[in-house]
């Protein structure tokens, strides 16, 4: 029996239409709408395209955008300077510098530069480290997109065997971080696991995020599994075309349970995460308590 699909894009629709169904309420009280600043230095296309994006569903959301496209060559001290003033700017409730940054830049200290109170996409070492310790704190958007597929599909999480394939502080780290709080046996796998078709075929759960096309194998799948593919690759199609694949093998789908689809799986959750996070730090900076608090 084939798998059923995890349909991502309509999850992550639902999901922007209940945050901007609490946007009017957050204004009636705070007198304005919530605010997000997103940062992009240089012209890479497809960051280009992800910050297009969300200017549209911030906008849809009925919050306010503000853009800010630097030029590459923009150096380190410039790009500090304005993230102290959107910091500092009241209407600013996010704030999303989009990676990568050009060479010359020290990512980590942009990061580390920013409010964790405003760091809607959980990168700061505080809010890492809220999140590692079980404090309330800004999670990542792809994992915690990830993990509400898992809990809308699976429900209670509790005693799953896990394997998050990669260890990023992006999506693997904190991925693994969050099925631990929802009390699964949890295994990191890397490109030094020793064997990694093993450890796959124990799990329950399937979250990969390595980046290399179809390398999780459908032979290795527990059948039955629950498989995120986290992986959005670009390949050669042929004919001077191009396709998007995930992480697995798409033949993961005559074995799996339930598998997310790429791309309409994992990819449309990160925005929509991005706008709740936005919605809560609002709610946290005004002391205004969220009318959904399942959100």
């Amino acid at each position: 029996m084939a798998a059923a699909i995890i349909d991502g894009k309509a999850f992550a629709a639902r999901l922007r239409a209940r945050v901007a169904a609490a946007v009017p309420a957050f204004a009636d009280a705070a007198g304005r709408v919530p605010g997000l600043a997103v940062v992009l230095v240089g012209d890479d296309p497809a960051s280009a395209v992800y910050v297009r994006a969300k200017a549209r569903m911030t906008a849809e959301a009925g919050m306010a955008g503000f853009e800010h496209r630097l030029p590459a060559a923009t150096d380190q001290a410039a790009l500090l300077d304005l993230v102290r003033r959107l910091n500092a700017d009241p209407a600013v409730d996010g704030i999303l510098v989009q990676l990568p940054l050009p060479g010359h830049v020290d990512e980590a200290a942009v990061i580390a530069a920013i409010d964790p109170a405003k760091d809607v996409d959980g990168f700061t070492p505080e809010n890492a480290g809220r999140l590692a310790t079980g404090l309330p704190g800004f999670v990542p958007c792809t994992p915690l997109g990830c993990l509400m597929l898992l809990k809308d599909r699976l429900g209670d999480l509790a005693g799953l065997d896990a394997v998050v394939i990669g260890r990023s502080n992006i999506v693997g780290k904190p991925m693994a971080r969050l099925l631990l709080a929802e009390s699964c046996t949890v295994t990191v796998a890397h490109s030094r696991t020793r064997d990694l078709p093993a450890a796959i075929g124990r799990a329950d759960i399937v979250v990969a995020a390595v980046g290399r096309p179809a390398m999780v194998q459908a032979a290795w799948l527990k059948p039955g599994a629950t498989v995120i593919d986290v992986g959005i690759n670009r390949i050669d199609a042929g004919d001077g075309r191009t396709m998007l694949v995930g992480d697995v093998d798409p033949a993961a789908a005559d074995v799996a349970g339930a598998i997310t689809p790429v791309p309409g799986g994992v990819g449309p959750m990160t925005i929509a995460v991005l706008l709740r996070n936005t919605l809560v730090a609002a709610h946290r900076r005004a002391g205004i308590p969220l009318a959904d608090a399942t959100l």
